[in-house]
């Protein structure tokens, strides 16, 4: 949501001069997008998710007489604002693979306060088809008030392959000196990672009898690791605590030279409502493995392998493929760079201009 906020916002200040544009939220947060033209103004106002920073935003929003506003993820508070509103919707994680967090009375609860925001919004800006299917199967909005408006990957992913320097700091800083597996995002259960592991343990198995990549590692970045013990349970239980890494939280600057580096990316994510990362590897040229599930094979196309996230023997067997088949690892690579292409920041915010436009009438 943080990419996908700070690039709407730098698009928007590329792509339009006319209108005015005020940033509600944490001023550190808004820092983070960085200097922006003079039609664009901050206002420091608390996370609007909380109720003293919605009872802020929407007096703000009265004050300044604002004509549309844009919540640029799905959450229970923007119903009556005194403007009209649009919605980003990003997926529906929470009525799907959370679900069976809390009461009954919870969820419903939950379940009726997010189909009211979606019912009054003036227009629902869906990232993929497949996320907009689920708003209409899930709480029956009509599909003529829902745009798909697609995401696509931070510029800094864009700026070239890695140097020999880069690499350098990778064995200095953090002793990456092998060949390596990654997964990069965050580390929640329907990420999948615990079949991560375990394919990767039954592919050193495997590499072990052809006698190739005897020094092959995994490397997964991502933040609370502290959180999911059954991970480290995992890695011990396949026997591979010599070859598994958890580095953590890296910034883009640095998560861009791990991308480039690793032989494969794998992503065997069981949903996702667009899901980023394959594409942030692709534009470094780096095969990527990844689901047939949810969003992903809309988002990637035919530039990618896709497996049954939930086999990890088939995870195994096309990690494996990856590695040694040079000429699949090439189509790859040149189908990568092309998908990427096909997504773009500045022709995703075009729609949303356009969205604005039609909601203000």
């Amino acid at each position: 949501m943080g990419t996908y906020t700070r690039n709407i916002v730098r698009a928007l200040s590329r792509l339009d001069r006319d209108n005015e544009y005020f940033l509600l939220g944490p001023q550190e947060k808004v820092g983070e997008i960085g200097v922006l033209p003079k039609n664009f103004q901050a206002i420091p106002v608390p996370p609007p998710e909380t109720t003293s920073g919605f009872l802020k935003c929407h007096a703000v929003v009265s004050r300044l007489g604002c004509e549309v506003v844009h919540v640029p993820h799905l959450f229970w508070v923007p119903h009556n604002l005194p403007c009209p509103y649009v919605v980003t919707v990003h997926d529906l994680l929470d009525h799907m693979y959370r679900a069976h967090n809390g009461s009954g009375v919870r969820r419903l609860l939950h379940f009726h306060l997010t189909r009211r925001v979606l019912k009054h919004a003036a227009r629902i800006f869906a990232v993929s088809q497949f996320t907009k299917n689920e708003l209409q199967k899930l709480f029956g909005i009509d599909p003529a008030r829902i745009e798909v408006i697609y995401n696509a990957i931070d510029p800094r992913f864009l700026t070239g392959h890695a140097t020999d320097a880069d690499r350098q700091m990778l064995a200095e800083r953090y002793q990456i000196t092998h060949p390596f597996v990654l997964y990069a995002g965050r580390i929640s259960p329907h990420k999948n990672l615990v079949r991560i592991i375990e394919a990767f343990s039954a592919l050193k198995a495997q590499l072990a009898k052809q006698d190739a990549f005897p020094d092959l590692k995994l490397v997964i970045i991502g933040d609370e690791l502290s959180k999911h013990p059954d991970l480290r349970r995992t890695v011990v239980r396949g026997g591979v605590q010599n070859d598994v890494r958890f580095l953590g939280f890296v910034p883009i600057e640095v998560l861009r030279i791990f991308y480039d580096a690793a032989k494969v990316f794998v992503f065997p994510s069981l949903y996702e409502g667009f899901g980023l990362p394959p594409l942030e590897a692709m534009a470094h040229g780096t095969p990527v493995l990844t689901s047939n599930t949810s969003s992903i094979p809309e988002v990637v196309g035919n530039a990618a392998v896709l497996v049954n996230p939930e086999n990890l023997f088939e995870m195994m067997r096309a990690l494996q493929r990856v590695l040694l088949d040079q000429t699949l690892r090439e189509k790859l690579r040149q189908a990568g760079y092309e998908q990427v292409k096909k997504y773009s920041w500045d022709r995703s915010v075009a729609e949303v201009l356009q969205g604005y436009r039609e909601v203000v009438g």
